[in-house]
């Protein structure tokens, strides 16, 4: 074998020192040419290592993506309860109601919205809608809660006058009459005080009791073109107790958001009050007295429907109202009455109430009221009235004290001959138990 020079030096001296130096040497060439493959493997190594950490953080990220899309249908559904509760919120109070919280559980009252900051009190909420529906008419409003009993004390005064000129003959030719003139001038006056208790069977039934008097002051003024010109005044004032009344109504649907609310009402009345056939006459047939009530029994049944859209209610309803006839037998004058049957009177009325803030609102809205002629039994005939048409305009406003009491003002403005020249009404509703 050929040795290299090193070796060969290293044969000529000791071979341990030689062997020490070898050992290394052939150490090291041996690890030269494993160098690349070393490195390759580390690249694997790493590369590995950076796709499982890849793998894991894109399945960290799947998991986020359907823990975020969880909350957003948690967060939708939690968002539709709250508008829910909003809008309830706005109908329990709007007749005085009290705060919605009385009605839900400790933990329910007390937990936060969505947003809200844990840990702090809650900005006090700006329900406009809630103090828009308290200006709305009482006839039109929401029910009252469970367990509620609310106390109202209702003042009305209303305002008509008439001027009519009735002429019974014949006309020859234009200018010369012959016959019978009569004109009347009356200016009618009356302040009507009605207390009344509703109270809150569940949330979506409630009865309501009224009992109003009645002041009244008439003043009529009669000119007759006869034979000479007779002029007659007549000035009456009375008072009494009107016909008490007894109220129920039903929620047919509980409030949805964006949804209308429709309220089914019966309406009895009864004739606690001195009707137009009891009060003393002359006679000549002239009353001497004025009537506090109708005479008649009367039943109304009617659907009332409430449409909230912040910052608005909408409002609307439809009635009819029936009254019992009955025999009134008795001399009026010299001529006999007997069987009276009133004529029906079918209602409607539209309208919409506006919050400015949680605490003053107003409303507006037209009714009109279509009575059918009466049928009276006159000595031997039959005869019927005219039809009448009650329509008049509506405006109201409404502030808000405190959560227990508020103040609800409204004026009314005849647009037809039939109705009252003006009514203004103002109500006071306490809550009494809660």
């Amino acid at each position: 074998m050929k040795l290299s020079a090193p070796a060969r030096i290293c044969a000529k001296r000791e071979r341990s020192p030689c062997l020490a130096i070898a050992l290394p040497a052939a150490a090291l060439l041996a690890l030269v040419p494993a160098a690349p493959s070393t490195a390759a493997t580390a690249a694997e190594t790493e590369s590995a290592r950076l796709q499982a950490q890849l793998d894991r953080l894109d399945h960290e990220l799947d998991s986020q993506r359907a823990l975020i899309d969880r909350q957003a249908i948690q967060i939708a559904a939690q968002q539709k309860e709250i508008d829910a509760l909003k809008m309830n919120l706005a109908l329990a109070n709007s007749r005085g109601a009290g705060m919605l919280a009385d009605n839900l559980s400790p933990s329910e009252a007390s937990a936060p919205a969505p947003g809200e900051p844990v840990g702090e009190a809650p900005a006090e909420p700006s329900n406009e809608e809630e103090a828009a529906v308290r200006a709305i008419p009482r006839e039109q409003g929401v029910l009252t809660p469970a367990k509620m009993l609310v106390f109202e004390a209702d003042y009305e005064y209303d305002h008509g006058s008439s001027n009519r000129l009735v002429f019974r003959g014949i006309e020859l030719v234009p200018g010369i009459q012959l016959g019978l003139i009569e004109a009347s001038d009356a200016d009618r006056d009356a302040i009507i005080t009605t207390p009344s208790l509703r109270y809150g069977v569940t949330s979506r039934f409630e009865l309501d009791a009224r009992l109003p008097y009645l002041y009244r002051n008439d003043n009529i003024s009669v000119l007759e073109q006869r034979d000479q010109q007779i002029v007659r005044g007549v000035h009456l004032i009375d008072h009494g107790l009107g016909d008490a009344e007894a109220t129920i109504r039903y929620e047919l649907n509980p409030a949805r958001p964006l949804k209308p609310i429709w309220i089914a009402s019966l309406r009895v009345k009864s004739r606690t009050g001195r009707g137009p056939f009891e009060v003393p006459y002359d006679q000549f047939g002239v009353a001497k007295g004025l009537a506090t009530g109708s005479g008649f029994w009367g039943v109304e049944p009617g659907f009332n429907f409430l449409l909230p859209s912040d910052p608005i209610v909408l409002y609307g309803g439809l009635s009819y109202f029936h009254q019992f006839a009955r025999k009134i037998d008795r001399m009026i004058g010299d001529t006999p009455v007997g069987r009276v049957k009133p004529g029906g009177a079918i209602g409607a009325n539209i309208g919409f109430g506006f919050a400015l803030n949680p605490r003053f609102s107003y409303s507006m809205g037209f009714s009109d009221t279509f009575i059918a002629p009466t049928e009276s039994e006159i000595g031997d005939t039959i005869q019927h009235s005219a039809r009448l048409q009650a329509a008049q305009l509506q405006f109201g406003m409404s502030y808000r004290f405190t959560e227990k009491q508020s103040v609800n003002l409204g004026f009314d403005f005849g647009v037809t001959k039939d109705a009252p020249d003006l009514s203004v009404i103002l109500r006071l509703p306490i809550i009494l138990m809660k």
